[in-house]
């Protein structure tokens, strides 16, 4: 997966060049966290769903997902062309059966989907909107920073309730410091039951 991002890379700029050799921690193993999200708290729940990820770029987090998740179909969305082209020939190159890349705008797209991963496309009071009504079960959003502010944002402008919200701190998993500040946000369509550990 590396070597193909690199060789793509060179072509078509979809990991800013400095940080090229951080690939694995900062991309790869960012969008796991959202693997080890559902390993913890939906175990089995991708074995056949749906998936839509939303903003794709160059296929983060939708690639390295569809690699651990096997049973699940991924739908690779992004409004810009060239990127939607890197991320359909890595998944072309690690032979993913389980990926379809779309070159489109979410509102264009039918649904629903059982989930919707994405990764700090933009704010969650801005991105709600274009997946409210496409998904069946939850929204996994990988964001940085403070994260307070923008889910009382969302909560605010866009009316989600506050049970409906839960947020997930990848230091819990991943130690280095760059995981710090890194949370999986859980948008969910129905309330979400309390953590079962």
């Amino acid at each position: 997966m590396i070597a193909l991002y690199r060789e793509w890379n060179e072509r078509i700029n979809v990991v800013s060049r400095k940080d090229i050799d951080a690939l694995y921690e900062h991309h790869i193993l960012h969008s796991l966290a959202i693997a080890e999200y559902l390993r913890r708290y939906y175990p089995g729940a991708l074995d056949g769903a749906q998936v839509l990820d939303l903003g794709t770029g160059g296929g983060f987090p939708g690639i390295p997902l569809a690699t651990e998740f096997p049973l699940a179909h991924f739908t690779l969305c992004d409004s810009i062309g060239k990127k939607v082209k890197v991320a359909q020939a890595v998944a072309d190159g690690l032979g993913l059966q389980n990926v379809t890349c779309v070159n489109a705008r979410a509102e264009s797209l039918a649904g629903p989907f059982d989930w919707v991963v994405s990764r700090a496309v933009t704010s969650l009071d801005n991105f709600y909107p274009w997946v409210k009504g496409k998904f069946r079960r939850s929204i996994l959003y990988l964001k940085g920073g403070d994260v307070n502010a923008e889910i009382a944002e969302l909560v605010r402008k866009c009316r989600v309730e506050p049970a409906k919200i839960r947020t997930w701190r990848v230091d819990e998993w991943l130690k280095d410091e760059y995981f710090a500040e890194k949370f999986v946000i859980e948008i969910g369509k129905d309330y979400l039951c309390p953590p079962k550990f």
